[in-house]
């Protein structure tokens, strides 16, 4: 991290525990700017990555994943996914993509779902082995007509080499202890940091039909075991993300990790997709603190008359900036990936 990125992390806390952003319970849609509190002005402004195969409803290019190699090389992972599918198996391709400037990315591989094969996908999590410099790509869908879990690819020494024959499971659902006991029955969406000497997986368990996080810890990518009770939440349904709580990225900060988080309220329009997104802060990764309990930071600034989505963000130190790779609702409820730029000064 750059010598000045622990006075931005502290201005961009100040920002979430005193800016009032989102009014938007009992309203259909959240709103981006109103006479309650408005989306941080940092976050007006930004680049357009990746577009949609169909500037369309429900198509989207979403679920990005970024890593810079050693020579300055941006590599970023997506899901691309189609209206012409059922709800939930939309995800048809990871798309690998290379920029030298992390602004203007090509397409360079594509992991289709009929390749694995698998019946769709959501968000994949690319990094780079800090033991071995390879490149590692997890995705996640319904493994074998079981239940959604957590897939690896093999290692790559080049993300154009991933090799989708390649994915084999390593989170899956755990065996109940008891008959009566309540756990989650799928996984879905890693968010990947290596910190403190091993791996920490983030993940979506879905519980009952709703979306929590869980904590997974490895100490070689793959095998994987909870931290804390597998049955426990490290986030809870509560306070503007009382129907779902979801991770999204990890950023460390010096001290800890900004922890972001995404979620949605039981009173919005469409709470399964009408995502937005908050911040809180963790010293040991594990126990979070919440930073904005009762309104989320950020939605679209673009939204549609029913869906103002900002969800599936990956921040990242790029030099003394702070560099976030979003999913953001398009006004024709279709999605894209923007990148948004904040300077620590």
């Amino acid at each position: 991290m750059r010598p000045n990125a622990h006075l931005f992390a502290s201005a961009l806390l100040s920002l979430a525990m005193a800016h009032p952003c989102l009014a938007i319970r009992s309203r259909p849609v959240p709103a981006p700017d109103g006479p309650l509190g408005n989306v941080a002005a940092e976050f007006h402004e930004y680049e357009v990555i990746v577009e949609p195969e169909r500037n369309e409803a429900e198509w989207w290019a979403g679920a990005p994943s970024v890593v810079r190699d050693q020579s300055g090389t941006f590599w970023l992972a997506c899901r691309m996914r189609t209206a012409e599918a059922p709800r939930g198996l939309r995800g048809y391709e990871i798309r690998i993509l290379r920029s030298a400037d992390g602004i203007h990315f090509e397409k360079v591989h594509s992991i289709r779902r009929e390749d694995v094969p698998i019946p769709g996908f959501e968000r994949p999590a690319l990094l780079i082995d800090p033991k071995t410099g390879l490149f590692r790509l997890y995705a996640c869908g319904p493994w074998q007509d079981g239940p959604w879990s957590i897939i690896k690819f093999a290692d790559a020494v080049d993300p154009t080499a991933f090799d989708p024959r390649s994915a084999k499971v390593v989170i899956a659902p755990l065996p109940k202890s008891d008959d009566r006991d309540v756990i989650p029955n799928e996984y879905k969406d890693p968010v990947i940091i290596c910190a403190q000497g091993v791996c920490h997986c983030y993940v979506i368990g879905v519980m009952r039909r709703t979306e929590r996080i869980y904590h997974f810890r490895s100490s070689d990518g793959e095998t994987w075991e909870p931290v804390g009770s597998p049955y426990q939440s490290i986030m809870d349904l509560t306070g503007w993300h009382d129907f779902y709580v979801r991770p999204a990225s990890v950023v460390p900060v010096g001290l800890g990790y900004l922890f972001i988080y995404e979620g949605s309220a039981c009173d919005w329009h469409d709470p399964v997709y009408n995502i937005a997104t908050g911040v809180g802060f963790t010293f040991d990764l594990h126990h979070v603190t919440d930073l904005t309990p009762e309104n989320p930071l950020l939605a679209s600034t673009t939204p549609s008359a029913r869906f103002a989505t900002w969800r599936y963000s990956h921040w990242m130190w790029v030099d003394d900036e702070l560099w976030v790779y979003a999913e953001v609702a398009r006004p024709n409820e279709s999605h894209e990936i923007r990148l948004f730029r904040l300077p620590w000064n």
